[in-house]
């Protein structure tokens, strides 16, 4: 069984492998282990996320794609979060997530009877439509939530916008200053390549 695990942070200030060990101690538990670990960070909101898309190129059918919630999978709209499923259901990967006890059957040799698996894979994909759906709201709320802030802030003459991360910064500037690519950079960094790029296009400007 060939184990991918997902671990996803929305912001270059969140670290993004914090669940690594939660992760490995779970497929260690189910006599796995982690074959290919993709980490990146990027809103679930995007579908267009770079290691996400690079996990699906690389998966075969069977192969686990382990998380530790739906949400880190996806925050996604209704109609890009079934395109996303779709695509996972296509490559013939099993989504298992650590808040989702159904889905834990899926990272397990299953050998016994058929209807029950079937029966529980069915079951499973519904709760994690579900859960993609609180996900979504979660996401929306929280959005609608600081929009409101922002507002309230602004009217008192308090908001004053996102800080720079000055650290940040001045690390993606070193590793473009000494030849690395804009893939190793963020991995180094422990940030996403569009923030890298976002650095160099304005130490560029």
């Amino acid at each position: 069984m060939f184990v991918r695990a997902y671990l996803r942070a929305s912001t270059s200030e969140q670290d993004a492998s914090r669940a690594r060990d939660a992760l490995e101690q779970f497929a260690a538990n189910h006599g796995q282990h982690i074959a290919c670990e993709y980490l990146e960070n990027e809103s679930g909101a995007k579908a267009d996320r770079p290691e996400l898309l690079r996990l699906l190129k690389d998966a075969k059918k069977g192969d686990v794609l382990l998380v530790e919630s739906i949400d880190r999978l996806s925050r996604l709209p209704a109609e890009d979060w079934q395109k996303l499923k779709t695509a996972i259901d296509s490559k013939g990967l099993r989504i298992v997530a650590l808040d989702l006890p159904t889905s834990h059957q899926g990272i397990a040799d299953t050998k016994g009877d058929e209807f029950t698996g079937r029966m529980l894979a069915a079951i499973n994909s519904m709760l994690v439509d579900m859960m993609a759906a609180i996900a979504r709201k979660d996401y929306e709320q929280r959005r609608e939530r600081q929009a409101q802030g922002i507002e309230k802030a602004k009217a008192e003459g308090r908001y004053k916008g996102r800080p720079v991360d000055v650290d940040l910064h001045r690390k993606v500037k070193r590793f473009l200053e000494l030849g690395m690519g804009i893939r190793e950079t963020a991995r180094e960094a422990g940030c996403s390549t569009t923030t890298v790029l976002k650095i160099r296009d304005q130490a560029a400007g």
